[in-house]
């Protein structure tokens, strides 16, 4: 099994910290590997989660097979929009960044909200002269 190293704000560590507190989760591990799958599952047709109770987990959760928050594609138009809006603002774009949210989504889409979030949280960084990535 491969480990990897992924930075997260502090906001959502302590999140997902309540989560496992509460019981929500096992562990952080448990945590991580299953919203991982999950997101994996959503944006490929392919993929088979194999996470132990995965099912379970889900089905606790009481997430649905197709959420509905992220369109009929099963997300991946708002998943290449992530990927379009971080690569620009990871640049410096912010302009065309915000170019890009206004030429496909609408000022009360809920999708283009999260992703002026997104430009926000790189347009602090810049601000604030820091380097690392989100």
């Amino acid at each position: 099994m491969a480990k990897d190293t992924v930075r997260y704000p502090d906001e959502v560590v302590d999140e997902i910290d309540t989560l496992v507190d509460d019981g929500v989760f096992e562990s952080k591990s448990e945590f991580y590997r299953f919203s991982a799958e999950y997101v994996l599952a959503l944006v490929s047709d392919d993929w088979e989660p194999e996470t132990f109770n995965y099912g379970e987990i889900r089905d606790e959760l009481d997430l649905q097979e197709e959420p509905v928050l992220i369109g009929a594609d099963g997300g991946r138009d708002f998943l290449n929009a992530v990927i379009t809006v971080r690569q620009l603002g990871l640049r410096n774009d912010f302009d065309e960044a915000e170019q890009f949210i206004d030429e496909n989504y609408e000022t009360t889409d809920r999708s283009g909200m999260i992703l002026e979030e997104l430009l926000r949280v790189y347009r602090d960084r810049a601000e604030n002269g820091s380097t690392s990535g989100v």
